[in-house]
């Protein structure tokens, strides 16, 4: 086969996404859905104060999730807030690409003085064609101002994408082969910052996403309704516990 061929079969592939999903963001027969902020204070006033900012997409802004308590994110504040005051914010804007996260977000995260930041971008990059040597690059960028001054980070890897029933089929196809390896350079990022923690986005325990697509998915048929955010905070459970098990060989005054 020719280079030309070999580099032609990639960019085809990724202008039929292209296509199918701006064709699949206009469909008049499913609802437009609004995101929300899931931010808010978790927790006993008496206990440590921990300031938690995620950063993200609209897996964090939760469109279609009703009630907003029944989100991922706030799921994950009133586990902190066992043994914390959680100050839960949250700067994600739907729809952001890393690039967004890195140039928009990180500056209002890290304004904020947190202890934890929770990070959840990716799914945009790969349904909109972001090339996944740049995305990659965008990712790190955006974990090297985090550790730098956030001394515990997690995140969210990307799931797959093929099921997200308002895409065709075709998309969908593509759209799975995209989240892998989204997810792959996610993964591939992590391992060289050792303390930051990234969730499992393609065990068994999303087959749901699959199988039950009807529970799973909001009205838009894009975004995860309250049942699909019970997968989400799942998945994120385990890599908060790490921090929590961390934080917990913190004292109070080191929070500060």
């Amino acid at each position: 086969m020719s280079p030309r061929r070999i580099v032609a079969k990639p960019l085809s592939a990724l202008a039929v996404l292209a296509a199918q999903i701006i064709w699949a963001g206009h469909r008049r027969d499913l609802p437009s859905l609004q995101n929300q902020d899931p931010s808010g204070v978790f927790g006993d006033p008496a206990a440590p104060r921990l300031r938690v900012v995620a950063l993200g997409d609209s897996t964090v802004t939760s469109p279609g999730v009703e009630p907003l308590e029944a989100c991922w994110p706030q799921r994950i504040a009133r586990r902190m807030a066992a043994a914390y005051l959680v100050e839960f914010r949250s700067v994600a804007v739907g729809g952001s690409k890393a690039y967004n996260v890195l140039h928009d977000q990180v500056p209002r995260a890290l304004a904020l003085r947190p202890h934890v930041c929770i990070v959840s971008v990716g799914g945009n990059d790969a349904l909109r064609g972001t090339p996944v040597a740049r995305f990659e690059r965008e990712y790190d960028a955006i974990l090297r101002a985090l550790t730098a001054r956030v001394p515990y980070i997690a995140v969210s890897g990307v799931g797959d994408l093929g099921s997200i029933p308002r895409l065709p089929a075709l998309a969908r196809s593509i759209s799975r082969v995209r989240g892998r390896a989204v997810d792959g350079a996610i993964r591939r990022v992590v391992h060289n910052h050792p303390g930051v923690v990234k969730t499992d986005t393609w065990s068994p325990g999303w087959d749901e996403f699959n199988t039950n697509p009807a529970a799973i998915f909001a009205a838009d048929q894009f975004h995860a309704s309250a049942y699909g955010h019970r997968v989400y905070t799942a998945a994120m459970l385990p890599a908060i516990d790490v921090l929590l098990a961390r934080l917990q060989q913190q004292t109070d005054s080191e929070l500060g």
